[in-house]
């Protein structure tokens, strides 16, 4: 059950979708002066180390945001051909304001030029935070849980950030309705256990009841799983059903087949598709990632498969 640590996978092409959409959210949302509580269900460790062992060991933020900082390659000698799929000529592209937003939020955890610290969720959202705002964070994962609570100390926030060694389908419930009537709720769990895929369902349910008006903000994994390509069809049912409006993004970088290496041991892809689903999503959010998510697919993408969908209703 704790086996999964985001450690390894931190920075890699599902954190640039799904902090570039949470930012976008939060940025509209505390436009309003009123109150925002924030509820992150699975919160982690709140910071990582790029060049840490656990990083290190996947690689994967090589295929996420570190490619999107990689300087451009340089132009292509007379008479040869660009890279195929247009990502030289992405790379030098002015970068869509959500997208360029989520680099600066990042880029201000390190020193210029390096990209050594990531920001998981919790710091993101503390950034972007005003002095009357709430955050509350969940993690039950007892190192991860130890290390989010020793991390957030260093930010001296006082009552505004609470810490819960706690599960977070279960914990949100206790803040819903929040007394301000404003909230947005963050949940992407690790879904190394099937049971979370009708967890996340059962818990957006009654939140909706709840508090039918929050901003529910969905990450899940895109892998060969009929609970993973079925979640998002049953999210969009709930939305109707309260007659909510919503939003279902996914990115695609690369085939999910599985291949073989140079001594012909089989070599599984890894992630290469996630996607986000927003209930009550604001206004601004389809905008935003319609300008965003080409740029991704063009600087992340590794082969013909690389794609992106975009839906709301």
């Amino acid at each position: 059950m704790f086996s999964y640590r985001h450690a390894f996978h931190a920075g890699n092409h599902a954190d640039v979708l799904k902090h570039t959409a949470l930012m976008a959210i939060l940025q509209h949302l505390t436009q309003k002066d009123t109150a925002l509580l924030v509820v992150d269900t699975h919160a982690g460790a709140g910071l990582y180390r790029l060049d840490g062992d656990y990083a290190q060991t996947s690689g994967e933020a090589d295929e996420g945001l570190l490619r999107l900082t990689a300087k451009p390659a340089a132009s292509p000698a007379p008479g040869k051909k660009p890279p195929a799929g247009g990502a030289s000529k992405a790379a030098t592209a002015e970068r869509a304001p959500a997208l360029q937003a989520y680099l600066d939020m990042v880029g201000s955890f390190n020193a210029k030029g390096r990209h050594r610290v990531y920001p998981g969720s919790p710091f993101i959202i503390h950034q972007l935070l005003r002095e009357q705002d709430r955050l509350k964070l969940f993690e039950l994962h007892p190192t991860d849980a130890r290390t989010l609570l020793a991390n957030i100390g260093q930010l001296n926030a006082g009552r505004q950030i609470e810490v819960f060694d706690q599960d977070g389908f279960e914990g949100l419930k206790k803040f819903l309705p929040p007394p301000s009537r404003r909230a947005l709720v963050l949940c992407d769990p690790s879904y190394e256990i099937k049971s979370d895929y009708p967890r996340v369902v059962a818990m957006v349910s009654e939140a909706l009841q709840r508090f039918a008006t929050g901003t529910y903000m969905v990450w899940y994994p895109l892998i060969p799983r009929p609970e993973s390509h079925d979640l998002p069809r049953k999210l969009k049912n709930l939305a109707i059903k309260a007659g909510k409006g919503w939003l279902n993004a996914s990115l695609n970088i690369k085939s999910n087949k599985l291949g073989k290496d140079a001594a012909g041991e089989v070599v599984r892809p890894g992630l290469s598709a996630s996607g986000i689903f927003v209930i009550n999503p604001p206004h601004t959010l389809k905008a935003a990632l319609k300008e965003a998510l080409p740029q991704m697919v063009a600087l992340l993408g590794q082969d013909q498969h690389a794609s992106f969908e975009l839906e709301s209703g």
